[in-house]
């Protein structure tokens, strides 16, 4: 090969180089450090305390980001700004390993265009909500017309107290004027521990303590404070038509909190504690043989580790759910972007109907309703 055509075909490869200006190198970093970001998910959420952080993405970026780095490939050709072959090929194959690693957290409803026959006449409503303080901040008669108006069989409601903001991180504070629910629900049955309260037209047959809070039921002068921060699983089981169904009131504590000085320390007692209600309820589950019934604000998004081994025991109540992306905070003019309220049961509890429902302004999570039937597992 001749001097000449050597520098020919170097000249020829010159423009080729130059067209990896600064917006494809920013592109093909961005798709590649997404793809490496997912994998990272995959492999740490649930494993390490400070994946909690990152965990606050919504489910939905799983699915979106990557959409959108592809589409800017063709985007850059319709702008008459299109990549060289390599970059766009790598940032394309980057897209799709992300997307195929993060669909399984994007947070869709596989069974949401599913057909579904009529819930049978017999079958029991229950409704698992988080209140948002009760009705410290709301109007007390829309409050309990809201709750009246479910007309549920079995109520599993989280948050039944108020909070004294001037008390910080300790203002948990029993909910005032408990007879004026017994009196509102004759006929239920109340169980109330801490701020979880479960109310049933069935009897009650056994409330066993679970997880942390099995340490603290042998202290019944334990005050408010201490149940409040031990009690984050309520069991109740319910005589049902000759079954026992265990129902499982859930309220994980929150990942974060923007006012405590020690803020990664606080993310990491927070792991901690919810780490030891997920093994408790785990336990519990898995000594349990019955039906069961696990509800409640997990404050866990589809996305989150921390989940996965319960989803992999338990059927996801949303099966049962029409929409696309299921999600349940928050509640309000924004559409919802985060699934935090989860209702999962055994194989031998049938879910036919399952929706997230307007609080009416009463709570920023909405509310779960789950038609179900007790039947033979599968």
């Amino acid at each position: 090969m001749s001097e000449r055509t050597e520098r020919s075909e170097g000249h020829e490869r010159m423009p080729d180089r130059r067209r990896w200006c600064t917006a494809t190198r920013l592109l093909c970093a961005a798709a590649f450090g997404w793809a490496v970001f997912t994998g990272l998910h995959r492999a740490l959420s649930g494993r390490w305390w400070f994946w909690l952080l990152p965990d606050l993405l919504p489910p939905a970026a799983y699915l979106l980001v990557p959409v959108a780095l592809a589409a800017a490939v063709p985007a850059a050709r319709a702008l008459r700004r299109p990549l060289p072959a390599r970059p766009a090929a790598a940032v394309l194959a980057a897209a799709a390993t992300a997307f195929a690693v993060g669909l399984p957290d994007g947070g869709l409803n596989r069974y949401a265009w599913a057909s579904r026959p009529a819930p049978p006449s017999g079958a029991l409503t229950v409704l698992a909500w988080n209140t948002g303080y009760w009705d410290q901040h709301d109007d007390p008669e829309a409050f309990l017309r809201f709750l009246l108006d479910r007309r549920a069989d079995v109520y599993l409601l989280q948050e039944h107290l108020y909070w004294d903001d001037a008390a910080g991180l300790a203002g948990a504070r029993p909910a005032p004027d408990p007879e004026r629910l017994r009196r509102a629900f004759p006929g239920y049955t109340v169980v109330a521990r801490g701020e979880l309260l479960t109310l049933s037209r069935f009897p009650v047959v056994a409330r066993p303590a679970v997880g942390p809070d099995a340490d603290l039921a042998a202290d019944p002068g334990a005050d408010f404070g201490r149940v409040f921060t031990a009690a984050k699983v309520l069991r109740a089981d319910l005589l049902v038509g000759g079954r026992v169904l265990s129902t499982y009131n859930v309220h994980l504590p929150v990942q974060v909190n923007l006012a405590p000085r020690r803020f990664l320390g606080y993310v990491r007692e927070r792991d901690r504690a919810r780490r030891a209600q997920l093994a408790g309820l785990r336990a519990d589950l898995a000594a349990n043989a019955g039906p069961v019934l696990v509800a409640g604000d997990f404050n866990t998004t589809a996305a989150m580790g921390d989940l996965r081994p319960l989803r992999d025991r338990l059927r996801d109540a949303a099966d049962a759910n029409a929409d696309v992306y299921p999600a349940s905070w928050p509640a309000g003019r924004l559409p919802a972007a985060w699934r935090l309220d989860w209702t999962l049961t055994s194989r031998t509890v049938r879910v036919h109907r399952y929706t997230l429902d307007d609080p009416r302004g009463l709570s920023d999570h909405r509310a779960q309703t789950a038609l179900i039937t007790l039947g033979e597992g599968s």
